[in-house]
């Protein structure tokens, strides 16, 4: 059976979409805060993470390459369009891959704000990060830490970068 050439470009766009969208996506779900990641899964999300930017940009030459050719054997007009607005999330795609997604979830606490330990409600379940410099202590809950992983602080004079 052979594919006539609107059915192939078609294919070639949906192809060049789902790689695009895999390269992009699959890293942010394996590598979200409070999830446990198995090692070869963690292991093929960094190799995308590595490769996601080249293979991005190729399939977005592509997709558009496909677009264009799709436009010529395609008469009806809607599905021109349609064909123009995959390539177009293609291409975003290819720019959302050189976004570092963590940098933008996992900003740092730059002024945190503190309590006594009898103000602050903790479940007895809670874990802390806790630092003690000459008398002057701070405790750090996990829960805060595993979104922001960074807290710029000072404690009894000294600066210190608490991360997690």
């Amino acid at each position: 059976m052979r594919l006539s050439d609107r059915a192939r470009w078609i294919f070639v766009l949906l192809a060049c979409l789902g790689v695009s969208l895999v390269c992009v996506v699959y890293p942010i779900y394996v590598i979200r805060p409070f999830r446990a990641q198995g090692a070869r899964e963690l292991a093929a999300a960094l190799g995308v993470m590595r490769y996601r930017l080249l293979i991005t940009v190729i399939s977005a030459l592509v997709a558009l390459g496909a677009a264009v050719a799709y436009w010529r054997v395609q008469v009806q007009k809607w599905r021109r369009i349609l064909a123009a607005v995959g390539a177009g999330f293609v291409c975003l795609l290819a720019y959302l891959a050189r976004v570092n997604v963590y940098e933008l979830m996992f900003h740092p606490v730059e002024h945190p704000a503190f309590a006594a330990a009898s103000e602050v409600k903790l479940d007895k379940d809670d874990k802390l990060i806790v630092v003690k410099i000459g008398g002057a202590a701070r405790a750090y809950p996990i829960r805060t830490m595993g979104y922001h992983h960074v807290v710029n602080d000072v404690v009894g004079g000294t600066a210190l970068v608490a991360t997690y």
